[in-house]
């Protein structure tokens, strides 16, 4: 798996496209990711002595944090997982295993890794589910036969046919392959792609497992083992529109020809070389004070159970043993009521890059709502327009918008930009409830129109900390 080398200079101009400001952090993951790159063209000896230059963004709530982050891992087609701190506090009583933010990390690569390899097989797969949809437009079979197929009855040796990758032989008489071949050339002419078809859709219900170690971990005894391999084979019928069915069995044939045990040294490296944990609310097992009252022990504990794996570690996976020691952790948290060096000296050393993300102002909700790339406004105005209603907003409105959601933030919490999805879904709930019924229509939103619904609101301190 190559790494992505677009400059950093490009993926900041990628995440201005999204952000709003905040150009110290985007720098700082910008230049965080292109050492990846730089990495990977030195000579063994010194690849494995260059360490990620792991991040702490310092900010209040919704001023593009973890944004930042997910973007990045969009832009740059890295593996990204993000979880919560506070998920690992008091471990084996209400906690998670902070392990398994590598192993989630590990799942997201691997589907990134299927995704491409099916790809690579789609052209293949597309024609032999064609082939199987037309079995199933016009089938063979005769009711009496599928009954019996879906009978209680065992056949041992058909269902070891069936693990093989082998169907049973039939005899297709002059009449059906005549109609199969009609079916195929309408099909290919896109003539059936919303006409109604039954197939046989595996038992999700049970998978077998992936490895010795998942299937001793989920099969209690060999009754168990022996009812997995069975339900793999079990089927039922669904009803799909051929498009519909054509997607699913793309899938199952494209399941086919890609062994996914093959996969895993790609999900290995991938995930070692360009995953992005985001640890979020990293302030929150600070520890504030040192006589260990308060859960202050528990959040030191939590910190002392992170530390290995950002310090580099091997994590046992579905997919293999995974070194954490090349992946890229990004922390984040307020801070407002502790600070970073009420970590423990030994976590802190691990983020030496070191970001402050700025409060937003009034311009920069303004910003927000028309420059950024499928901006709220232009999601509404586009939820709305589903309903054929054509809505747009005046310059006033939107900056009469963005003071509102700013005072608002001055006054009460300051939740930064999510304070805009509060006030504009206050502005435009009438809207949202009556446009179903409206029929086709053109509404303008101006700044009359946003006090009218908000302003009276925004301007009671007491009815905003409430409604706002």
């Amino acid at each position: 798996m190559k790494v992505d080398n677009q400059t950093p200079r490009q993926i900041v101009q990628a995440l201005n496209k999204y952000i709003i400001g905040q150009d110290e952090a985007k720098r700082a993951v910008a230049i965080a990711y292109r050492n990846r790159y730089r990495r990977q063209q030195l000579p063994d000896e010194l690849k494995d002595e260059v360490t990620p230059k792991n991040i702490m963004m310092i900010g209040a709530t919704g001023v593009g944090k973890t944004e930042i982050a997910r973007r990045l891992a969009k832009i740059v087609s890295a593996p990204f997982v993000k979880v919560e701190a506070t998920k690992f506090t008091e471990v084996g009583y209400i906690g998670r295993d902070v392990e398994s933010m590598v192993r989630d990390l590990a799942d997201a690569a691997y589907k990134m890794v299927k995704e491409e390899a099916y790809k690579k097989v789609r052209a293949e797969a597309t024609r032999m589910a064609n082939k199987r949809l037309v079995e199933f437009l016009v089938p063979n079979e005769t009711k009496q036969d599928k009954d019996h197929k879906n009978g209680m009855e065992f056949d041992f040796a058909s269902m070891m046919a069936a693990m093989q990758g082998q169907k049973p032989k039939e005899t297709i008489s002059p009449e059906i392959e005549q109609k199969r071949q009609e079916m195929f050339e309408k099909l290919n002419k896109g003539l059936l792609e919303n006409e109604s078809v039954e197939i046989n859709v595996r038992n999700q219900g049970r998978t077998m497992a992936s490895s010795p170690m998942d299937m001793l971990e989920s099969l209690g005894n060999m009754q168990d083992f022996m009812k997995s391999m069975t339900e793999e084979s079990q089927t039922f019928v669904r009803t799909m529109t051929v498009s519909e069915a054509r997607e699913y069995l793309i899938d199952e044939e494209s399941e086919k020809l890609v062994n996914s045990g093959d996969l895993y040294a790609d999900v290995v490296e991938l995930t070692e070389n360009m995953g992005i944990i985001f640890v979020d609310e990293f302030d929150k097992i600070a520890s504030t004070s040192k006589n260990g009252s308060n859960g202050q022990v528990s959040r030191e504990g939590v910190q002392r159970d992170i530390l290995p794996i950002v310090e580099g570690s091997q994590v046992k996976t579905k997919y293999g043993l995974i070194s954490t020691d090349h992946i890229l952790f990004i922390a984040s948290g307020a801070f407002h009521f502790s600070k970073p060096s009420d970590l423990i000296p030994e976590l802190q050393g691990r983020f030496p890059i070191r970001v402050e993300l700025n409060s937003l102002s009034q311009e920069d909700f303004v910003r927000i709502l028309i420059d950024t790339e499928h901006s709220l406004i232009k999601q509404y105005m586009a939820l709305l327009d589903a309903e054929n209603v054509k809505v747009t907003f005046t310059k006033e409105a939107i900056e009469r918008i963005a003071a509102i959601a700013y005072q608002v933030n001055e006054e009460t919490d300051n939740i930064g930009a999510r304070r805009l999805h509060t006030i504009l879904e206050k502005v435009l709930e009438d809207l949202l409830f009556e446009s179903a019924d409206m029929g086709a229509g053109e509404i303008t939103i101006t700044e009359n129109y946003v006090d009218e619904k908000v302003g009276e609101v925004a301007s009671d301190r007491d009815l905003s900390q409430y409604i706002l």
